[in-house]
């Protein structure tokens, strides 16, 4: 006879984590939704940091042509 640490049912959860995770899951959405405010700075962060990559590989590309 097979070992089922589930017990005879092999659908019980003891623990019932399985519905307290989908508990969890089912409210995550209720969440507030983080500021769109602070996402602005560091979008212009990221655009000016390509920027300067971009001049830098420009630059180191230009010294080794020259």
């Amino acid at each position: 006879m097979a070992n089922n640490p589930q017990g005879p049912n092999g659908n019980h959860d003891p623990a019932g984590s399985t519905q307290m995770f989908r508990a969890f899951v089912d409210d995550g959405g209720r969440q507030p939704q983080p500021t769109t405010a602070s996402s602005g700075g560091s979008r212009i962060g990221v655009i000016v940091g390509v920027i300067v990559a971009i001049a830098v590989v420009a630059g180191v590309a230009w010294l080794a042509l020259a």
